[in-house]
């Protein structure tokens, strides 16, 4: 049995880990902070001219994806809306003729997968030059 006094000890307090847990918040709350910043960002969008586009001479190509996501290549309307489906009757239309302009028409209210799932099947093909058709923002809804 050891009966001799220990000797006192001062109290320390271990800063390190309070340093770590600060460092961290000040990591987080800069973090946060810039998010917030960025969706009150105000940007001036540029603007397109009204202007028509010169007729090019080369063959045009029109798709059409309707509100239900249907196709319809030239007027006329596939018998279902595949990818593989579309991809014939491009490949019917065009021939190897892979210089004609492509102008995908696609309804307001169509879904972006219809007209991403188009403008890919279009791209596969090898088609370089490709319009997606719009009206004017001074246009009536009902005009096309």
């Amino acid at each position: 049995m050891n009966l001799k006094p220990r000797r006192a000890e001062d109290p320390d307090i271990n800063l390190v880990s309070l340093i770590d847990v600060v460092l961290m918040l000040v990591v987080f709350f800069m973090l946060s902070s810039t998010f917030v910043e960025d969706s009150s960002l105000r940007i001036t969008l540029p603007e397109a001219s009204t202007e028509a586009m010169p007729r090019s001479s080369a063959a045009q190509l029109v798709i059409a994806v309707t509100e239900a996501g249907s196709f319809r290549v030239d007027g006329r309307e596939l018998i279902n809306a595949s990818p593989e489906t579309l991809r014939a009757a491009i490949l019917k239309t065009a021939g190897a003729d892979r210089t004609a302009v492509v102008t995908v028409r696609a309804d307001a209210r169509a879904t972006h997968q219809s007209v991403v799932t188009a403008m890919d099947v279009v791209g596969r093909l090898g088609f370089r030059e490709v319009n997606i058709a719009t009206v004017g923002a001074s246009s009536p809804a009902g005009e096309r």
